[in-house]
């Protein structure tokens, strides 16, 4: 059985399966509403019913309180519905969005590489080709584990479709169920299903700006996968990297980025090591990657767009 739901303000009207939150049947049809946890804890989904029955679910009743309830809120990650329906959702113009419907893929794990002592590069070789905008992420269903897990997809596009596979950098989190599987179980042959593509966070081309990358630990995988995507694309815009780890072993990927900047005049390359002071061998920057960021730009970031992806102490 299914419903029919209009959003508004698209005016755009989709098939809901039943029992299917109001989210996922519309990420699967490529509309995008805008939402972070995914679980009804977080609130930012919350939409409005215009007319129709909806199950608000596992709405946590902080994130979706009793009179928003009664006043005809709902919160799209964790409603069904119950009769045919209208909401509006606040939805912005992203000029530089691509509709791209999420799909589930099956994947074979085709290699696994240790990047650093705590990070794993995950290989899934996919059943069918996909299509997604450097910087979006997927959710990997891990056997034993309630719940998906998300992963930013590491390498760019046309990696992706050169090679069919893409890569997911796992760092291993104490005591996370997710990730010590990952880590300690998974091995090269193994079939997972994973879902995507999903997230807005990529490169505002339009914006014709000068870039700055922030990342900090395993939140390389997205800058990467969107620096690659550029730099490959033939983009001549100043693209600065600014790339933070504890120590030297934890920072993967730092000679694939000084050699990407020999090769490309406008890419800047600036790592930084917050917590390595008996390597005595290195000259580069020390701190955060915050930090590191206002010495290169003398605190003066005025006329870039920045994309931030790492630790909360990073991004507040």
């Amino acid at each position: 059985m299914s419903y029919q739901l209009t959003i508004e303000p698209l005016g755009a009207t989709i098939e809901v399966e039943e029992g299917q939150s109001l989210l996922d049947a519309a990420l699967r049809q490529g509309i995008y509403i805008p939402h972070a946890c995914g679980h009804g804890l977080c609130g930012t989904c919350k939409v409005e019913v215009c007319e129709g029955e909806v199950d608000h679910g596992a709405a946590n009743p902080f994130a979706l309180m009793d009179f928003e309830r009664e006043g005809g809120k709902t919160l799209a990650c964790c409603a069904t519905l119950q009769s045919d329906a209208i909401i509006e959702a606040d939805i912005d113009e992203e000029p530089d969005a691509e509709v791209i419907p999420v799909r589930d893929f099956d994947t074979t794990v085709s290699r696994i590489v240790n990047l650093t002592p705590t990070i794993k590069g995950i290989f899934l070789k996919l059943d069918q080709p996909i299509h997604f905008q450097a910087g979006q992420y997927v959710q990997l269903v891990i056997p034993g584990v309630e719940g998906g897990r998300v992963f930013s997809i590491a390498n760019s596009p046309a990696q992706v479709v050169a090679s069919g596979e893409i890569e997911l950098n796992v760092r291993l989190v104490s005591g996370g169920a997710g990730t010590t599987w990952l880590h300690q179980s998974l091995k090269p042959g193994d079939k997972l299903r994973l879902s995507g593509p999903y997230g807005r966070f990529f490169v505002r081309k339009s914006a014709q700006l000068p870039m700055l990358f922030m990342a900090g630990g395993s939140g390389l995988s997205s800058p990467r996968s969107m620096i690659l995507d550029l730099l490959g694309g033939g983009c001549a815009l100043p693209i600065t990297l600014v790339y933070g780890q504890r120590s030297m072993d934890e920072l993967y990927y730092d000679a694939e980025f000084r050699a990407l900047a020999k090769e490309h005049p406008n890419f800047t390359y600036v790592p930084a090591l917050s917590d390595d002071s008996a390597n005595t061998s290195w000259n580069g920057a020390r701190g955060f990657v915050h930090d590191a960021a206002k010495a290169h730009f003398n605190a003066n970031f005025s006329g870039r767009k920045a994309y931030l992806c790492g630790p909360p102490v990073m991004i507040e």
